[in-house]
């Protein structure tokens, strides 16, 4: 048998190693010189005791440059996760009508300024009056505490007072003055003093029905020294300081006294009708107290018509929210009466804004959306408090510019939050 292809085959396989051979070197040569680039050379480790040596210079360095390092990835991702703000201003626009208008949240509290005389109104820029327009408004009664007596309830329908009651007789009602005040107050154990003016206009009206039902009272009071009517003239000289002592700043004013509440200042006023048989039929609910024939009580509904016709607050918390149209425009809480005159110079508006802010109140989410300067901005005046001197007439102004934000989460998934900011400055305006 012939056995050449023997040879033949080792020959082959002897070619083919050579090619591999040479292939590895080209590979190794290429390695070799993509070493010689090398910046970060590393010793040898059987030389690395001899060419290096420690340091503390050297370890407070490494440290020091370890913490900077730290330090900088922290920074940076701290940046990466912080929202950034991109501010535009635009021209406020609004599609509808239903976007003509704008929503007036408040909350205010007057130490010195009854329920029944606190007055909300909104006024645009043409003197249009705007406050009818979807206002809710709710007023709370305070005593001189400032602790809450209940919810004020204006009356049902408007009080029917004596506009044309004559007396001709003597005067009955007990003209009082500094001098003899405190000996009547503690002489009798319910003495109803009115505080009024001569040249006030409802007071001239209430003087003859004051001295009828003066003499009412003391011809059925004869014997006792249960009850006693008079009668303060905050201008005359005997007088004025017990008007000013007892904050008289509305006339004519109607209070009670008690034997027994020396030293108290929450005297109950009357706000019911000035007729001789309502304020006689309200007086006689104080004698029934005195007897103890009824429990005693600061508030008096004589007619029984869900309207106290007396109580001892004399504070007010006016709250609630108004729709006035986004024009220039301006709310005023004033005191407001159809049957009283009042004395500016002595009238205390002094006050508390617990909350003014703009537009719908807002979520819990929108308020972790907005940047921390336009969530200060929503309530710029709340908690603010504003005094007036009780002898110089005061009028408190506060000029508030409104600017509508609207921010768009960093996710963009959700929808843009809107609130209202503004800036305030206020003015006391003394006269």
């Amino acid at each position: 048998p012939d056995c050449s292809p023997a040879p033949f085959v080792g020959h082959l396989k002897s070619f083919r190693g050579k090619d591999g051979l040479e292939s590895l070197a080209v590979k190794m040569s290429f390695l070799q010189g993509l070493k010689s680039v090398d910046f970060y050379r590393k010793l040898k480790k059987d030389l690395q005791q001899e060419l290096t040596e420690a340091s503390m210079i050297g370890a407070g360095l490494s440290l020091l440059a370890a913490l900077v390092m730290v330090g900088l990835i922290f920074a940076e991702f701290s940046t990466y996760l912080t929202p950034t703000v991109d501010s535009k201003v635009v021209l406020d626009h609004f599609e509808n009508s239903v976007d003509d208008t704008l929503q007036v949240n408040f909350n205010i509290t007057f130490p010195h300024l009854k329920c029944e005389f606190a007055s909300v109104d909104a006024t645009n820029f043409m003197g249009t009056h705007d406050a009818g327009l979807a206002a809710r408004v709710s007023k709370v009664k305070l005593d001189d505490a400032g602790s809450v007596l209940g919810k004020h309830v204006d009356p049902k329908r408007e009080a029917k007072h004596s506009m044309n009651e004559k007396h001709d007789g003597p005067e009955s009602a007990l003209q009082l003055t500094t001098d003899n005040f405190e000996a009547k107050h503690h002489q009798y154990d319910v003495m109803i003093v009115n505080f009024f003016a001569p040249w006030c206009h409802w007071c001239q009206k209430l003087a003859p029905v004051w001295e009828k039902s003066s003499i009412q009272i003391g011809e059925k009071h004869t014997a006792d020294n249960l009850i006693l009517l008079g009668k303060v003239d905050c201008t005359s000289p005997q007088s004025e300081s017990l008007c000013i002592k007892y904050r008289i700043d509305a006339f004519p004013t109607i209070l009670v006294f008690r034997k027994d509440d020396s030293g108290s200042t929450q005297h109950e006023s009357y706000h019911g009708e000035r007729s001789v048989p309502a304020i006689t039929g309200w007086a006689e609910h104080f004698v029934a107290q005195a007897k103890k024939a009824i429990p005693a009580t600061r508030t008096v509904d004589a007619n029984k018509d869900g309207v106290a016709d007396s109580h001892h607050a004399i504070g007010c918390m006016v709250s609630g929210l108004l729709h006035v149209q986004r024009a220039p425009g301006m709310l005023k809480i004033q005191a407001v009466s159809d049957s009283h005159e009042f004395n500016w110079e002595t009238m205390d508006v002094s006050h508390v804004i617990n909350h003014l802010s703009f537009g719908p109140f807002l979520s819990e989410h929108a308020w972790q959306v907005l940047p921390g300067h336009i969530a200060a901005s929503v309530g710029a005046l709340d908690d603010k408090v504003f005094s007036s001197d009780q002898h110089i007439p005061t009028t408190h102004e506060h000029f508030v510019k409104v600017v509508r934000h609207e921010v768009t989460p960093p996710s963009g998934k959700k929808e843009p939050v809107i609130s209202y900011g503004y800036v305030a400055h206020s003015n006391n305006i003394q006269k």
